[in-house]
């Protein structure tokens, strides 16, 4: 166990019980009583109010009215901690996450309504298949490992790469894995259902400063443009939902009139596309005239082709 994640459990310990003594913090986490000492007077020089009793049923304790006024953690909190973990778990059900969740539920008062709030995740098939990568992702970032790959990128086309994983991120409605690729030299962002042939490398590497990475990557914004479109009332509330009700204004008995900011490329217009006939851009002309394009592109596919 690393000392961060003992000294957490000492306090989320103490906490809970009045009086531990170091034989027992001993035995609990295989360490010497020398090493508990130490950890104690960490504790301590953070201004985490431990005190120590003397004699044969003494040990250390932290003071009642931290426990009652500064609780690091509120039966709300570990509430909290334990709807996002839910949801977490049916996007990734991993036995890390499952452990968590058992231990926090330890500590939530048996009095503490349950199940007030579920988070609900599409079973998709092919989430199911990438969840080994994503633990080979996940135990390579912890142990600062490289990793070996085959990606395919969006037009078909096979690169293998030598990455430094960094973070697992999950977007929507898809898992990426962020790293430094050696071959190209520059920070990458991977989706992970295009990695194949993944494996954790023996080598291990010295993290880069990826924190300055992501900030460049948080102040980077692609270019957008915005447009307004007319909408059909059936999929107003999935536009509120995304950008909010001030981008919606009343315009007819059968439309609304929103207002948004989309991307100028494709994935924009694969945005808009998936409203089908409830949606009609009006405004910039331009993007009207490149939406067009890009619809009669997707219509020529079935009118210039006859069965195969």
């Amino acid at each position: 166990m690393e000392k961060v994640e003992r000294l957490i459990s000492i306090i989320m310990i103490l906490l809970k019980k009045d009086i531990v003594s170091t034989k027992e913090f001993a035995q609990l986490f295989n360490v010497s009583k020398r090493t508990i000492l130490r950890d104690m007077e960490t504790l301590s020089l953070s201004n985490i109010p431990i005190y120590s009793i003397h004699g044969i049923n003494g040990g250390y304790g932290i003071m009642d009215e931290y426990k009652v006024d500064k609780r690091l953690l509120s039966s709300s909190d570990l509430e909290n901690i334990l709807t996002a973990l839910g949801g977490l778990g049916q996007i990734l059900i991993s036995e890390e996450v499952e452990v968590t969740i058992k231990k926090i539920e330890a500590m939530v008062s048996p009095l503490s309504p349950k199940g007030s709030i579920r988070l609900s995740f599409y079973d998709w098939e092919g989430r199911s298949d990438i969840l080994q990568t994503l633990k080979i992702c996940q135990e390579s970032i912890l142990k600062r490992r490289l990793v070996s790959f085959n990606y395919m990128d969006k037009n078909g086309f096979a690169t293998n790469r030598i990455v430094e994983p960094y973070q697992l991120h999950f977007s929507e409605s898809s898992w990426y894995l962020k790293g430094f690729c050696l071959h190209r030299q520059r920070y990458r962002t991977f989706k992970l259902f295009r990695i194949d042939h993944l494996v954790m490398d023996e080598n291990t590497f010295n993290p880069r400063d990826y924190l300055l990475e992501q900030e460049h990557e948080a102040s980077y914004q692609p270019q957008l443009v915005a447009i307004k479109a007319l909408i059909s009332p059936s999929i107003k509330d999935q536009f509120i939902e995304r950008y909010g009700r001030k981008s919606i204004e009343n315009y007819s008995s059968e439309y609304f009139l929103a207002t948004i900011y989309v991307p100028q490329n494709s994935i924009g217009f694969q945005f808009l596309a998936s409203f089908g006939t409830n949606l009609e851009i009006v405004e910039p002309k331009t993007y009207v005239e490149e939406f067009r394009d890009y619809l009669n592109k997707m219509v020529e596919k079935y009118i210039s082709k006859g069965p195969h």
